[in-house]
């Protein structure tokens, strides 16, 4: 019976050092993401206007091509965000072409210009998801929650950080989003990609450098492309981030003259007790 227990003990171990030392070669084969720089990154971080305005540019003129951009057009004039003025809003939405909600006094269903009030339309040439999977074998993912649903295992002891405010890496998204689109380290695969789990992506290498012509003197350059479409990702994903640290800041301090004012109460309260 002991020497029974003691070679099921000693193959348990075996398997355990087995599968570690598989997961260990699976986590040097499939690298983290590396951590970047984000203006809004942290308690005080805000978005970059002209970065937005940028990556905006970059999904206008790449990304839109497959993937749609479920947020009204009003919401580019965020001051907090791309702010772009109610004017360029206006004729931005007209550009587009858009199908109405309410068929004409014919009953038939048209299109006509966009308004700020619209969503971004859905790529002319995918109208709908299955349009999309027919093409692609999957629909491309709808990109305004895109930052907050792409996530990755950090493993221990990260994990454990992350659940503590102040200290939770709030930018593993977006650090995801950019080290996708630089991943594609293998000419001869166009769907390899070094960050994707498992290697293959359905979507082969969206932009090269010199691919989106900047107006403000900014470098085309992959690495600024995939910077600044991940920032307008990020901020189409939660607009209302520099808004919610600002209160967060507000609340903070209102809790610490609290805790001071409760301190000194409880003295004068309690002096003559002791």
């Amino acid at each position: 019976m002991i020497r029974f227990k003691s070679a099921a003990l000693a193959s348990a171990i075996l398997a355990l050092s087995l599968g570690g030392f598989a997961l260990a070669q699976d986590e040097a084969e499939q690298p983290k993401p590396p951590r970047q720089d984000w203006s809004f990154g942290g308690m005080f971080g805000t978005y970059n206007q002209a970065q937005l305005q940028r990556g905006f540019q970059v999904y206008r003129e790449v990304c839109s091509n497959c993937h749609a951009l479920s947020i009204p057009f009003r919401a580019l004039a965020d001051p907090d965000g791309p702010a772009y003025s109610q004017d360029q809003v206006k004729t931005l939405a007209a550009s587009y072409q858009v199908t109405n909600a309410e068929p004409n006094d014919k009953g038939e269903i048209f299109k006509r210009p966009g308004t700020p009030a619209d969503l971004i339309p859905r790529p002319e040439a995918y109208p709908n998801d299955q349009a999309a999977a027919a093409v692609f074998g999957k629909a491309p993912p709808d990109m305004n929650l895109l930052a907050k649903a792409r996530k990755y295992e950090r493993g221990f002891p990260w994990f454990v950080f992350d659940a503590l405010p102040g200290l939770e890496y709030t930018e593993v998204g977006s650090d995801y989003i950019n080290a996708i689109l630089n991943g594609y380290t293998k000419s001869d695969d166009p769907q390899w990609n070094l960050y994707y789990p498992g290697h293959k992506i359905a979507m082969p290498q969206p932009i090269t450098d010199g691919a989106v012509k900047y107006t403000d003197g900014t470098a085309p350059t992959l690495n600024n492309y995939s910077k600044d479409i991940t920032a307008f990702l990020t901020w189409a994903a939660e607009p209302n981030l520099p808004e919610r640290k600002k209160i967060g800041l507000r609340v903070m301090i209102f809790l610490f003259v609290l805790a001071g004012l409760l301190y000194f109460t409880k003295k004068r309260v309690w002096e003559t007790a002791h």
